[in-house]
């Protein structure tokens, strides 16, 4: 586990951070098709929380993606120092992240974030962030919708319903990824399609609502917090 010190220029102020995310969503690469599923290698980053004492613990998993099977793992820890601004809750979470990512001995393939991508407000969510800061192809995989609408979707797995913005913009989908359990809400992060990022959710969720990348990550990273607070 990676003990972690918050750079010292990262934005500490909800104006600071709000100049950063509309300096960095310009970089975000939207016509490249992406890895396809069930190939390489995908990585599953995840964080925890001790609100009490400001603690974040991150981690990465990664997974062989034909088998699912886990080729590498680490973890990160560190103090919360930005606040809790809806909208900028990447900011609290990255360093931490990115911290994990550098310790893989692996390189890391696509990363499959616990959040959004261009599904939300400012189309620059967690997956987003993380892919222009990396360079590497991620999607976000969220449990809920944040603040966008969806039509009714059908009961089966892979059954879909566009994420639309006021404007009527597709900004991602509410996916089905098992018959009778709700949806999980799919968007782009960088460098792959909206296709392509349900297709990979889809296999990576085989068995369960959540993509088993997800699952892991979210598994570690409780572990690595209970461990650094205990």
């Amino acid at each position: 586990m990676k003990i972690i010190e918050m750079p010292a220029d990262w934005p500490a102020d909800e104006t600071a951070a709000l100049a950063v995310q509309d300096e960095l969503r310009t970089r975000v690469v939207l016509d490249e098709p992406g890895p396809p599923p069930a190939s390489g290698l995908v990585t599953g980053v995840d964080v925890a929380y001790d609100d009490e004492r400001d603690v974040v613990a991150a981690a990465a998993v990664v997974l062989d993606a034909a088998t699912l099977a886990v080729v590498d793992e680490a973890t990160a820890v560190g103090r919360v120092t930005f606040p809790y601004v809806p909208g900028l809750l990447a900011f609290r979470e990255i360093p931490a992240v990115l911290a994990a990512l550098e310790s893989l001995t692996s390189a890391p393939g696509l990363i499959v974030c616990d959040g959004y991508g261009l599904a939300h407000p400012r189309r620059f969510g967690l997956a987003s962030h993380l892919g222009v800061l990396t360079g590497l192809p991620a999607i976000g995989v969220a449990k809920s919708p944040f603040v966008f609408t969806h039509a009714e979707l059908g009961p089966r797995r892979g059954d879909f319903a566009p994420l639309l913005a006021d404007d009527g913009e597709e900004v991602g989908r509410a996916l089905r990824t098992q018959e009778g359990v709700k949806p999980v809400y799919v968007s782009v992060g960088h460098r792959t399609t909206l296709d392509n990022a349900c297709a990979h959710t889809l296999h990576l969720a085989s068995r369960f609502r959540l993509p088993e990348s997800t699952r892991r990550a979210d598994r570690l990273c409780r572990e690595a917090l209970a461990d650094a607070t205990a």
